[in-house]
């Protein structure tokens, strides 16, 4: 025998606490959650875009604590909480671009957003089926996809168009950074660097070492090999055609701490003994090193 139960009687997979919205109301939730995300960035784009100042909120310590000034989108949208799924859906999106392209973050989101501003209308106002503009959608794609691929040039085989090319993008992209005063300069740079890697796609190869106390001006990109290290005291600061050795560990990495350490002898002429051994081993060590014919270590 059949029993016809009612709704009341399903059991419930919602958590304590958490609410449905179904139809329309769904819908306007979503149209409102990803158009206010998409507003929320949109006065950082472009070169005329404005920086916005986040401060943490964070109960464990002071307001305050830390405090980022930027008009990255994928840093802004990273560092707000959102609980709208649709709006998630536009934060993930931008992290996405930032993680495949480095760039674009706000422009993704702006677009999709104002986008969701055109649909919404469409469904309430002209009362189109979303699978009629979702449908819409995917035709302006596939037009769009075809006009680039009309519009598009290959500057590859020739090197003086091709970095005209790549300067032109690196100075697109820093006009909305703080480096925007010097993006003629940062951009020949960055284009010089990419160059020099020669068509190897791993940016690994670049390294990037800030220092404070000079101009942005001031920066420059090294042909050859830069190590972070103090000269030692009376030693030359400049040397030129010069043979070096480079060490991944101290030159007392095996030495015994005397000091500090307990090292259990019969008198104190054990202990002389253990230095002196100590220092043959280092002398030992100076005296390959100068054999070797470097005069850079």
């Amino acid at each position: 025998m059949a029993t016809a139960l009612g709704s009341s009687s399903i059991p419930g997979i919602l958590a304590s606490g958490a609410s449905e919205n179904r139809g329309e109301n769904a819908r306007l939730e979503s149209f409102v959650g990803a158009i206010a995300i998409g507003d929320l960035v949109k006065t950082t784009l472009g070169p005329r875009g404005m920086d916005k100042i986040l401060e943490s909120m964070d109960k464990q310590g002071p307001r305050g604590k830390n405090v980022t000034v930027t008009n990255d989108g994928a840093t802004i949208l990273q560092s707000i909480w959102v609980d709208n799924p649709a709006a998630k859906i536009l934060v993930d999106m931008s992290r996405t671009q930032d993680q495949q392209c480095g760039d674009g973050t706000t422009s993704v989101v702006v677009l999709a957003a104002e986008m969701l501003r055109r649909a919404e209308d469409l469904v309430t106002i002209q009362k189109l089926h979303p699978m009629v503009i979702i449908k819409g959608f995917r035709a302006a794609l596939a037009c769009a996809r075809k006009t680039l691929d009309g519009c598009a040039f290959d500057n590859g085989k020739d090197e003086a168009k091709f970095r005209e090319d790549l300067l032109a993008i690196a100075r697109t992209t820093l006009s909305s950074k703080l480096l925007h005063y010097e993006k003629d300069k940062f951009a020949e740079l960055a284009v010089d660097a990419v160059l020099r890697l020669k068509g190897r796609k791993t940016l690994d190869y670049i390294q990037v070492i800030k220092k404070p106390g000079a101009s942005l001006r001031d920066s420059y990109l090294e042909d050859g090999f830069i190590l972070e290290k103090r000269i030692g005291t009376g030693m030359p600061k400049k040397i030129q055609d010069c043979n070096v050795m480079i060490a991944n560990t101290p030159m007392d990495t095996d030495k015994i701490k005397i000091y500090g350490a307990r090292v259990k002898v019969d008198s104190l002429t054990s202990v002389q003994e253990i230095e002196a051994a100590e220092k043959e081993k280092m002398k030992d060590k100076v005296n390959r090193i100068c054999d070797s014919g470097c005069n850079v270590f």
